[in-house]
């Protein structure tokens, strides 16, 4: 029976694709979920919410199992009034894409072999110009040949015209290298891994077969997800390249294979600005394989990349790959491919690059089942909004409008509440983070607070986050070197006081920082100080949206009142918040 449209449901489908949420309804917390799983959060005001359903959205969707039925019935089963024509006609048309064309292997290994059932759909494609290009021969009115180098290429070109491909024509073995994982850590605490955990790897990987080997697992910061790398690289068994974001994240991921799997010391190499180690399992970072003299481009590094011996390579915060290791990763499609990231959130829309070369999203567990389990800790997040004065707003005023983002987010007003955030959680380590150098130097001088940059040596960062760790810090300061990739399990409190404008993953990443869950089962606090009546006001509005998809809420607070009264407690109830500067 045809399931009909909810009289008072929480949605509003929109013939552009767009999906009004009313969030305030009893049944908008039922269907964020699914909603969530096929639809991209555009804007969350506080009652109602906007998402937008795109290609790539139903795409991922269709990867993780969705049908275009599936997605219709939630449409359906939430909408307040009916699903317009042209909403189940785009739906279904689009997931229909997904799959239309399937590259497999050929009988004659010099080729690969683009099939479809559709005869039609090889016409056009052969009298693409962009797309012609790639093909070697037409084998047939249901196929066309094309040389395996082309592979990546020939994927890109395809998702641009909305042909997603199904690839399955295989993987090289590369060179077997058993990666044993230990039922006891090295450090002495049992591992195994989670559940989660393990249908991420299984789901990955896919016992070996064809249609495994390439995708990208999602999941929150601090859930484990280079234990999911780890899992990924037993089961695959051969020599693996892991690409992370900065040095430190390197020798993280060499700390965690030498704890949790019997691999040789001998046998994990560094590849980086300080050492060039390429052993059976290498870890190196996005910017050295950047590297390059001059305005040349040539980028020595990327024979690491290239190398034939690999078996897999894991891709760390897989969102942030830069353009040419994208351009190098769609050399090398015939390798195992893992892309691990919190979020796949890109502000450059390039999220189909990643669709096309590193491959689709084959695991996803939201932020909050995660918090409810007890897996990443719960965190209570604040905006709190601090004035310009008279003199302020004059220069902000007349500043240019490329000026004016970097002037309200230095805000000097915003040093005061910093004082109070850290008067209202004594005893929690804390990490302050901003965009300026200048900004955050004058914070670091204020509260005789260690200071972390991009210029600060790997070695000294490394000292640092460790006297973090063991509590002989109680707060460090830092800038966005570490938004990504940073293990401070003990951190619980997180300050922002400016960011990357409008970036939603930044926002997501830097809540990451303090999600880790905390020995003593406390709380974590994210506040992000903004300057009120100001552009940087608008991006932050942006900046949230990705964690309220999530299902995390931002408590506004007034910085005058905030500063002039004395803090209780805040439990997180609404109730609480009217009272948490009431005193």
């Amino acid at each position: 029976m045809e399931l009909r449209n909810c009289a008072d449901g929480p949605l509003i489908v929109q013939s552009d694709l767009c999906v009004l949420a009313d969030a305030s309804h009893r049944l908008y917390d039922e269907c964020r979920g699914s909603l969530s799983s096929f639809a991209e959060l555009l804007k969350s005001p506080e009652y109602m919410h906007t998402y937008r359903i795109t290609p790539i959205s139903l795409w991922n969707a269709a990867a993780l199992g969705f049908d275009a039925n599936a997605v219709l019935r939630v449409l359906k089963k939430y909408s307040r009034y009916e699903v317009p024509d042209i909403v189940i006609y785009q739906v279904t048309y689009y997931i229909s894409r997904y799959g239309k064309l399937t590259l497999r292997p050929y009988k004659d290994e010099r080729y690969l072999e683009l099939v479809s059932n559709d005869p039609y759909i090889i016409i056009e494609i052969a009298g693409n110009d962009g797309i012609s290009k790639y093909i070697a021969q037409r084998k047939d009115e249901f196929s066309v040949l094309i040389k395996p180098n082309f592979r990546g290429e020939l994927k890109r070109a395809l998702i641009n015209i909305h042909y997603p491909v199904k690839d399955i024509a295989g993987y090289e073995a590369g060179s077997p290298f058993s990666i044993p994982l230990r039922k006891t850590c090295r450090k002495g605490n049992d591992f195994i891994l989670r559940d989660y955990q393990n249908e991420a790897v299984q789901s990955f990987y896919r016992s070996g077969a064809a249609e495994g080997g390439s995708g990208v697992v999602s999941l929150a910061c601090g859930a484990g997800k280079t234990c999911v790398g780890i899992g990924a690289m037993s089961l695959v068994g051969a020599k693996t390249l892991i690409i992370t974001s900065n040095t430190v994240a390197v020798r993280q991921w060499i700390s965690e294979l030498f704890d949790k799997t019997d691999i040789s010391p001998e046998d994990i190499g560094e590849y980086s600005g300080e050492k060039k180690q390429i052993r059976p399992i290498t870890v190196t970072t996005y910017q050295i394989l950047m590297w390059h003299r001059g305005n040349d481009d040539h980028y020595p590094h990327f024979c690491v990349l290239t190398d034939s011996e690999w078996g897999l390579v894991i891709y760390d915060e897989v969102h942030l790959l830069p353009a040419p290791i994208f351009r190098v990763t769609a050399q090398i499609q015939a390798k195992r491919r893992l892309g691990l990231t919190a979020t796949l959130i890109r502000e450059d829309a390039l999220e189909g690059d990643v669709f096309s070369l590193i491959g689709p999203k084959v695991y996803e567990l939201s932020w909050k089942s995660l918090e409810k389990k007890g897996f990443i800790a719960k965190a209570n997040c604040y905006e709190i909004r601090v004035k310009m004065n008279e003199a302020q707003r004059y220069d902000y005023a007349v500043a240019k409008k490329s000026l004016k983002h970097r002037f309200c987010a230095v805000n000097h007003e915003k040093i005061n509440v910093i004082k109070k955030i850290i008067e209202a959680h004594p005893d929690e380590p804390a990490l302050i983070i901003g965009q300026y150098i200048d900004q955050i130097k004058y914070v670091a001088e204020t509260f005789n607070a260690p200071l972390i940059t991009g210029a600060t040596k790997p070695a000294e960062r490394e000292a640092l986050y460790k006297k973090f760790k063991l509590g002989e810090i109680a707060i460090l300061v830092v800038s966005k070197v570490a938004n990504f990739a940073i293990d401070l399990p003990d951190a619980s409190c997180a300050i922002q006081i400016s960011g990357a404008f409008g970036s939603r993953q930044e926002e997501a990443q830097r809540l990451g920082r303090v999600l880790r869950p905390k020995r003593d089962g406390r709380e974590a606090h994210f506040y992000s100080i903004v300057t009120s009546d100001s552009i940087e006001l608008d991006f932050s509005m942006h900046r949230q949206l990705f964690l309220t998809e999530q299902g995390y809420k931002y408590y506004i607070l007034n910085g005058d009142e905030y500063i002039g009264r004395k803090l209780i407690e805040f439990n997180g109830d609404a109730a609480t918040l009217n009272r948490v500067i009431c005193i």
